[in-house]
């Protein structure tokens, strides 16, 4: 205060430290009702189709020309190096007789053209990763082949997490929760499933896992990757095919390859295209000997996490009715994070989850854990208990993990009150024989898959917060994109997507994005994209939203944005522009446009 009782600005401006202990640092508050959205599809109409807007030719030019310089460069640097300085080579050259175990070839791309952006990336962070995140600051002396500790730290804002939900926190409900876990069950089973490494609460959260996503029964592992890197080789194997769309995760390609099906992949979200696929296969059978498929099995992506687009869900629903395959949808970033009760792609389109084959999913986005699932009938669950390599050999998942699973999923569905008179274990065991879920309403949690020790606050427990969390979800979701779009970039993807890809084509200007979101007055730390992970010329910034997000700091990162897209000449799009003040002013009319 001054001496006329007014506030008075500081003498020295605060650090970002102090700028966000201000409010929340794991979860903004943000109060206004006007800023929520429900993510759902509307009846009646197709789904958007994935449309990629090509950019100016001039961009692509100079993008080629770039990484045309970077490899030239990079081969006439390589061999004058390998005869001035064998010494820095020495690891790629045989020696001894021995062949060296990294290829001198496939580590050209690190060494030339990655190493030239490494600060951008494997960033040192503690705390919670919440809405802000504390990162360690680094340098380097000898170009980005080592990083050093300045032994000082700075919080950002964090826009680039798997957060969707805002369930990183280390305060509240959940956490409390899971404290109380590790006072009763410590922080490992100590074995796998088969062995003694069920718990109770693994029985626990395969129901709910079960219940939630609305089929008959469902199968958790410690590790999401793994989840489909050994469930796959479980599901189809030789003599069977697997058609998979061409931008699938890694872990679908791994779990592919190891199952030694045969494999076919089709267009991006083509629909045209893979039905054209289907009618060839179907017709030519087997390789060599023409005879028919053991089994079809088409996989893909509720939502594709580099490019923000959401799987053609009903239209694949019409093909599996005219072709008679099996489906597996990975829904790794669409559970939780889309549809009116973040039930995932199905919720979004309001069809029936018992359509399709396999459900899988993870526990690390949404959810604020790790892990993942593998949901279907009882029949197709009890054999991947057993052929699935992750339940014989991996070791089963944490309680921690576990009791986060279940308060956080809770506190989406809401609990019902417990049944007067009727036990815990009594009520386990009949929602396990005669509970059916029924995806049109398949209403809150019992009170029996919860552990009799955990008690979620009143906000939690009457699903009021985790309604809230959708709904800020969503609003922020498609402010982002809309708003970078009518900034003039080119940006991927659904507006109900919480993966925003934010297009910067050519390679030098990845790391000064990053660099110059880093050095703001407000820091935003963000993730940048790049090949092999994306084709080489469409290199990204991946923007991943929260609800733990608010409405002003949506405004920090497109003010951001707009400030660094005229310097880097990123403002290459055809949409309509609007003016940044007029974004920031409009918000919930942007939001709640039709179209672009």
């Amino acid at each position: 205060m001054d001496a006329n009782g007014t506030l008075a600005l500081p003498v020295v401006p605060p650090t970002s430290e102090q700028v966000f202990t201000t409010v929340h640092t794991e979860f903004g508050h943000c109060a206004n009702e006007e800023y929520r959205y429900t993510s759902q599809h509307t009846p009646g109409t197709e789904a958007l189709d994935h449309v990629e807007q090509d950019p100016p030719y001039y961009i692509l030019l100079t993008t080629y020309i770039s990484y045309l310089m970077l490899i030239c460069m990079g081969h006439v640097r390589d061999f004058f190096g390998k005869r001035a300085k064998s010494a820095e080579y020495r690891h790629l050259m045989p020696a001894d007789g021995y062949a060296p175990l990294n290829s001198d070839f496939d580590s050209f791309y690190t060494r030339r053209l990655k190493s030239r952006i490494e600060d951008c990336f494997a960033v040192p962070v503690t705390g919670v990763a919440g809405r802000t995140i504390v990162v360690y600051d680094r340098y380097s002396n000898d170009n980005h082949k080592t990083q050093h500790l300045t032994g000082t730290k700075t919080r950002t804002l964090n826009i680039s997490s798997y957060n969707y939900l805002g369930f990183a926190q280390a305060r509240g409900g959940c956490a409390d929760a899971v404290e109380e876990s590790i006072r009763r069950y410590g922080v490992s089973a100590c074995g796998h499933r088969l062995d003694a490494g069920t718990l109770d609460l693994h029985l626990l959260s395969e129901q709910l896992v079960a219940r939630f996503v609305g089929m008959e029964d469902s199968l958790i592992s410690s590790m999401g990757f793994a989840t489909n890197s050994t469930i796959i080789p479980a599901l189809v194997g030789k003599g069977c095919l697997v058609i998979s769309d061409e931008y699938n995760h890694a872990s679908i390609r791994v779990g592919v390859r190891q199952s030694g099906a045969n494999v076919r992949m089709f267009k991006h979200n083509d629909m045209n295209a893979l039905e054209s696929l289907l009618r060839e296969v179907i017709s030519q059978g087997q390789p060599k000997t023409h005879r028919p498929w053991k089994k079809i099995l088409i996989i893909v992506e509720g939502l594709y996490s580099m490019e923000g687009t959401m799987v053609n869900l009903p239209a694949i629903l019409e093909m599996k009715k005219k072709y008679k395959f099996y489906l597996f949808v990975d829904e790794a970033h669409s559970i939780g994070a889309i549809g009116p009760h973040g039930r995932g792609v199905c919720d979004y389109f309001g069809v029936d989850p018992r359509s399709i084959d396999i459900l899988m999913g993870t526990f690390t986005k949404s959810f604020g854990a790790a892990g993942g699932y593998i949901s279907g009938s009882k029949a197709i669950i009890n054999r991947l208990r057993l052929r699935g390599y992750s339940g014989v050999y991996a070791e089963a998942m944490s309680p921690p993990v576990l009791t986060q699973i279940v308060a956080s999923m809770s506190s989406i569905m809401g609990v019902s009150p417990p049944v007067p008179g009727l036990s815990a274990s009594s009520s386990t065991s009949t929602i396990q024989q005669t509970d059916v879920v029924q995806y049109s309403h398949p209403g809150p949690t019992p009170a029996s898959l919860l552990p009799t020790w955990m008690n979620l606050p009143r906000a939690l427990a009457d699903g009021s917060e985790g309604s809230s969390r959708l709904r800020r979800l969503a609003f922020n979701s498609r402010y982002l994109s809309r708003g970078l779009r009518k900034l003039g970039f080119i940006v991927y993807g659904n507006p109900n997507s919480p993966v925003i890809p934010l297009l910067l084509f050519n390679p030098g200007k990845m790391g000064v994005f990053w660099r110059m979101m880093r050095q703001r007055k407000t820091p935003v730390v963000v993730v940048v994209v790049a090949y092999p992970a994306t084709p080489l010329v469409t290199s990204r910034v991946r923007f991943c939203v929260s609800a733990a997000h608010t409405k002003e700091d949506i405004d920090t990162i497109l003010t951001a944005c707009d400030e660094i897209g005229d310097v880097l000449d990123l403002k290459v799009g055809n949409a309509e522009r609007w003016p940044l003040q007029r974004i920031l002013a409009n918000a919930t009319e942007l939001v709640h446009m039709e179209h672009d």
